[in-house]
């Protein structure tokens, strides 16, 4: 079998790497995504390479052919070349020493099975000759992807047991490549060492979920997850619900074409309280932008302002979030048309006004101007010239008041 022919295979860049790293004129193989996903049509944006070289020698032949070479992960055998912009991830043929589910000490090797042998799934354990296109398939991966089934090579513990993350790698390439029930070796596997996540950094954790999050429908492979104690180990805070909230979330998305939200689907899975949000974000270490939004939803929720008074309080892309993560069916279009080319206003009345309208300088002009846009706010920001009709109203209560003191 050969991989399909694609413009991707005659960018320059690549060839300038490939013709480098040829070895008695053989060329080094294509290797995990790319092949994976050529072969399902999908769109190629990563090129990893392998090839029997050692990392000295590719860096030497690297630079030889003017391609810079960073050594990003040399110590496992990984260099990055940049050749004309462009950056492909090249590693050694490796097998595995000794693993500890968190980090393997590795040793460089020129079997083209060996390494495959230390991949996780069969479908990204695919090779390909970058000039033929011939594809090298040493654990049935082929059948595996046309089936749409996701298996580990060999073993399930074993690979489990040697990276503790590939239970989550587990469920999020199910969840984008796998179609039917996961795989039940895998599944069982995974169930029994989930506890084993607890060893695992919180920032690999972290990655990963937002990774799973951001696949077209996550939900069913969440709800699986759940179902079987994956989430214990790392997120216990996940509501029994989460796959069906997630469902009908994605159905929203997809109806009002909005782009897939990472914080806004993690949000559909987590109870609506802002403080077991925040320690959820801290445990995870979020970012401060991802917390922040996580907080503003869990925070809001409930409320019964319009989608333009929230986006006008927390921002736009916060607004649509609240109306597709908790709005009634019947307004959940209509908000969401609502923000559809809206610019959020500026309220143009400001505290010199106020005073020059006979408001003393000092801390009844903020107040004042609290209240205008308060009730400019809560009128849906009409333009002039209710806004100074407002603005009159509210100082001469304030004028009055302050005569009265």
């Amino acid at each position: 079998m050969q991989l399909p022919d694609a413009p991707w295979l005659y960018d320059p860049a690549l060839q300038r790497v490939v013709e480098a790293l040829k070895i008695d004129g053989q060329p080094p193989r294509i290797v995990g995504g790319a092949v994976r996903d050529a072969l399902l049509g999908i769109a190629v944006a990563d090129v990893d390479i392998a090839t029997p070289l050692v990392p000295a020698d590719v860096i030497k032949r690297l630079e030889a052919a003017r391609i810079k070479a960073v050594p990003t992960g040399i110590d496992h055998g990984t260099i990055t070349a940049v050749a004309d912009g462009r950056t492909f991830e090249i590693t050694t043929l490796r097998r595995d020493v000794s693993t500890d589910g968190r980090r393997a000490t590795v040793e460089f090797a020129t079997d083209w099975q060996e390494d495959a042998a230390r991949r996780d799934f069969t479908i990204n354990a695919l090779y390909a000759d970058p000039e033929s296109r011939q594809i090298f398939d040493y654990f049935d991966g082929l059948t595996d992807l046309k089936a749409h089934h996701v298996r580990f090579i060999g073993n399930a513990e074993q690979r489990i047991a040697e990276d503790h993350l590939r239970i989550l790698r587990l469920f999020r390439f199910h969840a984008r490549f796998g179609q039917g029930a996961i795989d039940a070796d895998a599944l069982a596997a995974a169930a029994k060492h989930a506890s084993k996540l607890m060893a695992l950094s919180r920032e690999r954790i972290a990655d990963e979920l937002r990774k799973l999050l951001s696949v077209a429908n996550p939900a069913p492979a969440v709800q699986v997850m759940l179902d079987n104690g994956i989430f214990a180990a790392f997120l216990p805070e996940v509501v029994n619900d989460a796959g069906s909230k997630l469902a009908k979330l994605i159905d929203r998305e997809t109806v009002s074409a909005s782009n897939p939200s990472v914080g806004r689907r993690l949000s559909a899975i987590l109870p609506v309280d802002a403080t077991i949000v925040e320690k959820v974000a801290a445990r995870l270490k979020l970012s401060n932008r991802l917390r922040t939004d996580l907080t503003y939803l869990a925070t809001n929720a409930n409320t019964d302002q319009s989608a333009r008074q929230l986006a006008y309080a927390i921002g736009l892309d916060n607004a649509r979030d609240l109306v597709l993560l908790n709005s009634n069916e019947e307004n959940c279009s209509v908000e969401l048309a609502s923000l559809e080319n809206w610019d959020v206003p500026e309220l143009l009345i400001k505290g010199g006004d106020l005073i020059a309208m006979g408001l003393r300088a000092g801390p009844v002009v903020a107040k004042t101007l609290q209240a205008i846009e308060r009730q400019w706010v809560a009128e849906s920001f009409p333009a002039e010239p209710r806004v100074t009709e407002i603005a009159d109203q509210l100082v001469e209560v304030a004028l009055r008041d302050d005569k009265k003191l």
